[in-house]
């Protein structure tokens, strides 16, 4: 009985080394690999979903209008509409952007809204990008989170992401994946995790609104605009070094540091084991103790779905407002005021103006890249940092958040954008002037 025992667990320990390695291995590839392919080179689902939002167009537009009738329509058929206040304001932005889409795409409608950087802008670049991208994402996110990579990275970076920012080690992976693949995805990541009741409250709440910021690929659309692309190495770079910088500070400031602790993964390794020998240990119970790969990718993509039908209608209603409020309204010249005194201690050009542009961000990561896109190079170069490094806006990141399970609400994410706001702003400022005095940026 023992003699049959010993191959059992032996033939079972070798095909969950198996699975953790060559799952792992191609959800490393789909995420953090980029590719190029007709000229353009990033990761492997996002040429995916680029390619059916561009050579399968009906298809891609009719499964995303799909998304958003279901989007529209699940709150009151569920009867979540009547919630709180605002999963009622929600509920009725989601019909808003259904309404929109349809508008747009049957030409119907005042012409203020069909300037280039309005419904086009706001449907074919955010609406249907973040409507195909989050379930293919789903998907290949089982190869990098079902399967035990997770936990074996989580044992080996306790050390370094704990002290730093107040998160577990396997934080790490959905750290990397939010910052370079998507914050649609990296949110997904994020309320996966937490529900499996491997996040504590605070610890989902510092990566949902610290790391899960816009794509690298969205970050070439903002250096592009900015005239930044002579310098994408020094950009790139240094937003990454300010984004984690600056969520390393938040962590240890209100509201997040007033959250609920109480639950997570424990930080300490079993008696006798290395932290090589813990890791492995944990990557390969999990491996061998995962479902079926169909029936993992049958749960990411549901969820996927579900998280896409409740963001991008969402999307177009908030980014709509946002962009009217900025044009026509005295909004974000108010809100801009709040930043005034640190653009001045930064030493910025035209205070009022880039204030302005900067508070806008909260609606649309996107709009200071559009309204400071003939300032001076550090101007520039802020705006470029800022839009990344805030993470929280309304037409794409916020309703991310609220569409999962992690407790925060809409007045402590605009305290929290507002915090990142001026850390990243002074950080950006900083470097920005010693980048054109020596020349990295023209």
């Amino acid at each position: 009985m023992t003699a049959h025992a010993i191959p059992t667990q032996s033939g079972s320990r070798a095909t969950a080394l198996l699975r953790l390695i060559a799952y792992s291995t191609l959800g490393l590839v789909m995420f953090f690999l980029p590719v190029e392919i007709a000229g353009k080179s990033t990761i492997l689902f996002d040429h995916a979903a680029t390619w059916l939002a561009t050579q399968q167009r009906p298809l891609a537009v009719a499964f995303v209008l799909a998304l958003m009738v279901w989007g529209a329509a699940s709150p009151f058929i569920k009867g979540t509409w009547r919630a709180s206040a605002t999963s009622t304001v929600f509920s009725l932005l989601k019909v808003l952007g259904l309404v929109l889409a349809l508008m747009y795409l049957s030409g119907t409608g005042p012409a203020v809204l069909f300037q280039k950087d309005m419904l086009p802008f706001l449907f074919d670049k955010l609406a249907l990008t973040v409507g195909l991208i989050v379930p293919l994402g789903a998907m290949a996110l089982a190869f990098l989170v079902g399967f035990g990579l997770l936990e074996l990275v989580g044992v080996l970076m306790q050390p370094i992401m704990r002290p730093i920012w107040r998160t577990p080690g396997h934080s790490a992976i959905d750290a990397v994946a939010s910052f370079v693949g998507s914050y649609s995805v990296g949110l997904l990541i994020t309320n996966r995790v937490y529900l499996e009741g491997k996040y504590t409250a605070r610890e989902a709440a510092i990566i949902a609104t610290g790391f899960s910021t816009v794509s690298a690929a969205f970050m070439i659309i903002v250096a592009k605009t900015l005239n930044l692309m002579g310098a994408w190495n020094f950009y790139f770079w240094s937003t990454f070094v300010i984004a984690f910088a600056v969520t390393a500070i938040t962590a240890w400031l209100p509201p997040i540091s007033r959250m609920d602790n109480s639950g997570g993964v424990s930080d300490s390794l079993p008696a006798g084991r290395t932290r090589w020998q813990a890791a492995w240990d944990a990557g390969l119970a999990q491996a061998q103790g995962s479902p079926a790969l169909w029936r993992v990718l049958r749960d990411n993509l549901r969820d996927g779905v579900a998280m896409a039908s409740a963001v991008v209608p969402t999307i177009l209603a908030v980014g709509l407002i946002g962009l009217l409020l900025a044009r026509y309204t005295p909004v974000f010249d108010l809100l801009g005021l709040l930043l005034v005194p640190f653009v001045w201690v930064a030493g910025l050009a035209d205070p009022m103006v880039t204030s302005k542009a900067l508070a806008s961000g909260l609606a649309e990561m996107f709009l200071p890249a559009i309204q400071l896109k003939g300032a001076d190079p550090v101007v520039r170069y802020v705006a470029a940092v800022v839009s990344v490094s805030s993470v929280l806006f309304f037409s794409g990141s916020i309703p991310c958040v609220l569409a999962t399970r992690i407790p925060l609400s809409l007045r402590q994410m605009v305290a929290i954008w507002f915090v990142r706001t001026v850390l990243s702003l002074l950080m950006a400022a900083a470097i920005g002037h010693l980048a054109l005095a020596q020349g990295w940026i023209a």
